[in-house]
């Protein structure tokens, strides 16, 4: 029996000794500028088209005029909040005519993932439709637009968006990319 309670007391001993605490990695709030304000410019008079995309529509052009560009450079999230603000302190919302296509790439420039944010009955690449994130809008709340789910948890991505116009006029505000926690990783970006 003492040998058996030496043996028992050995194995505890050890499997305490081997945990160790692993700290969360620190989210640090980070806001990156994805897109430049765009004036409102009638759709007409927008030179660059996307080929590979259209609206679907029945009552409009299908044509998807690009309105506006821009790429992040490396970023990561570390399991973070990433959301669109209109400026890079998180205090005002953020405006597309009509859409904007918000893509995902590896360091590399692979898509790996998509999402439209708008005001759009659908968007289509080839024969598949890219999905709405949120609701279907030409305005959004400070932090509506959250992107997080589009993103890898942990890793380097970059973000491209492109933002879309079919008829009319298309504009678009200044559109920030924003990584918190949470509240208080916010409150630190408005005072700074």
């Amino acid at each position: 029996m003492p040998g058996l309670m030496r043996a028992l007391l050995a194995i505890a001993l050890l499997s305490c000794a081997c945990l160790k605490r692993v700290e969360p990695p620190t989210i640090l709030p980070t806001s990156v500028q994805l897109l430049h304000e765009a004036l409102e410019k009638e759709t007409a008079k927008l030179g660059e088209v996307r080929p590979d995309l259209e609206f679907d529509t029945k009552e409009q052009p299908r044509e998807a005029h690009v309105v506006a560009t821009g790429e992040t450079g490396l970023l990561e999230s570390n399991g973070g909040r990433v959301r669109l603000f209109g400026d890079a302190k998180a205090t005002t919302g953020v405006s597309f005519d009509n859409v904007v296509l918000i893509e995902v790439l590896t360091p590399e420039g692979k898509v790996v993932n998509r999402a439209a944010v708008g005001f759009t009955e659908g968007l289509i690449m080839g024969k598949e439709r890219i999905d709405l994130l949120g609701r279907q809008a030409f305005n959004f709340e400070p932090g509506e637009v959250n992107l997080s789910s589009l993103v890898p948890e942990r890793g380097p991505y970059k973000l491209r968006a492109t933002v879309l116009d079919n008829y009319g006029v298309g504009r678009c505000t200044d559109v920030f990319v924003v990584i918190d926690s949470g509240d208080a990783a916010k409150d630190e970006l408005r005072g700074s």
